[in-house]
């Protein structure tokens, strides 16, 4: 084992409703649908129309300014909807599935054997190349560039969050190919970050890639702040980072030579009667996953992913590309008599205005409610608390708010996605939207610099 980076600065918020280890398979979905507001810096143009059949493999659509990246459908099936927002903004792509899967063929082959163009032709081909985002800036993986490094964090610290050693339990083959041929797309390094405190049996014998320990409360399994302690981003760097399931089926692409977009998906969160694991595929419609698991006794949230994170659908929504987790939460817009001068015990709080403090093991119950609107955005010295970064975070984002372009730039834009300033928002007194800012600060710059 290598030495332990310690992450001292952060929270772990103990949420109730923690998937157990339990794995089942989820009812059948009917429909699935590819999202292009999934992918940042993202402009998509149609490859097919309504009533178009298609192949688990086959082109949805593509990159507008970089027609080689496609984007697939993860199942076989007929087109049935293309469902558009403002100004005929494409928002989801709907295949209603076969009910037998029919797959594109693609090379099945040794990575190893294999020249960095050759696999990168396999990747864009079958969309999975749409897995591999790109730092700074979070958006889809240039092709015509080779990274400084890949990132891969092995475990995650965010809330309820799904436990990688359970998932890939059995898909260490899968997870070796797939890390050796993401090893021919860079001249650096692949590098993975796995816990201290985990099993980590999938991940301890891998070979041609470089393992660190982490060890701390979240986000310490975050990419990014795993990016920053071992080689942080300087200007003109640019890092791929991957989930660990889309390794598993990027490998799965190489030994099968199709693209098996099945993946294990964690139901979790406090309105779950039985918090668990589920085979589900990527895109597919929620409702069989929630069907007869769902309290309620009050009016309750669907979250694709994680509740700092991730972003709500509706019940009949999809789960999203991206996503490996949905969490389900009281949505909070109960009237509470005299909730703010109530004395708040069994309350959470991450500062010490109720009493949780005093039991740092209990799990809670949490909802969505903002309790206020948005307040002066003054300098506390809160999102400093739970930031393991060397940035000051809150002149960065009223450099963005200011859009100084150059005060971006110095302040630390390259090293942050929204996950890593997610903390930073839910901790926030002033209910800055962190996340939403970051973003358009990011937008902003990539207009500048284009």
């Amino acid at each position: 084992m290598s030495g332990v980076i310690k992450i001292k600065k952060g929270l772990d918020i103990r949420l109730t409703g923690k998937a157990e280890k339990i794995l089942e398979t989820a009812g059948l979905s009917t429909t699935y649908a590819v999202k292009p507001t999934d992918f940042h810096g993202l402009t998509p143009k149609l490859a097919v129309k309504v009533d178009h059949k298609v192949q688990a493999g086959s082109p949805l659509f593509f990159d507008k300014y970089n027609p080689e990246i496609k984007f697939t459908s993860p199942v076989s099936g007929t087109v049935v909807s293309i469902n558009r927002g403002e100004r005929r903004r494409i928002l989801e792509v709907v295949v209603e599935a076969d009910e037998k899967t029919s797959y594109e063929e693609f090379q099945k082959a040794d990575p190893l054997a294999l020249s960095r163009d050759e696999i990168k032709e396999q990747l864009l081909k079958s969309g999975l190349w749409t897995s591999i985002v790109q730092r700074p800036f979070g958006i889809l993986a240039d092709p015509s560039v080779s990274p400084k490094n890949i990132f891969i964090s092995c475990f995650d610290t965010a809330p309820l969050a799904p436990e990688y050693d359970f998932v890939l339990n059995g898909a260490a083959k899968e997870f070796q190919t797939g890390i050796n041929a993401l090893a021919k797309l860079t001249d650096g390094k692949v590098i993975l970050g796995l816990s201290s405190l985990g099993t980590n049996k999938v991940f301890a014998d891998v070979k041609n890639a470089e393992v660190n320990y982490f060890e701390g409360p979240h986000p310490a399994g975050n990419v990014g702040i795993q990016i920053q302690q071992v080689d942080p981003i300087n200007k003109g760097d640019l890092v791929w980072t991957v989930n660990p399931q889309d390794v598993v089926l990027i490998g799965r692409l190489f030994e099968k030579g199709i693209y098996d977009a099945s993946i294990i998906v964690a139901l979790t969160g406090s309105q779950v009667k039985a918090p668990r694991y589920f085979r589900a595929m990527k895109g597919m419609d929620v409702v069989p996953l929630l069907v007869g698991r769902i309290k309620d006794d009050v009016k309750y949230r669907v979250i694709s992913g994680n509740v700092l994170t991730g972003k709500q659908i509706p019940v009949d929504g999809f789960l999203g590309m991206q996503d490996s987790q949905i969490t389900v939460i009281p949505e909070g817009d109960e009237i509470e008599m005299f909730g703010w001068a109530l004395p708040g015990f069994g309350k959470y709080s991450p500062s010490r205005t109720f009493f949780s403090w005093l039991t740092p093991k209990k799990n809670y119950v949490l909802n969505a409610n903002y309790h206020g609107g948005e307040r002066a955005f003054v300098m506390s010295e809160q999102y400093e608390k739970v930031l393991p970064m060397d940035i000051l975070p809150v002149h960065l984002l009223k450099s963005i708010l200011a859009n100084d372009l150059d005060k971006m730039e110095q302040l630390g834009i390259y090293e942050v996605l929204e996950e890593d300033l997610a903390l930073c928002e839910y901790i926030c007194t002033s209910k800055i939207k962190v996340q939403d800012i970051l973003r358009s600060g990011i937008t902003s710059f990539l207009k500048e610099i284009s």
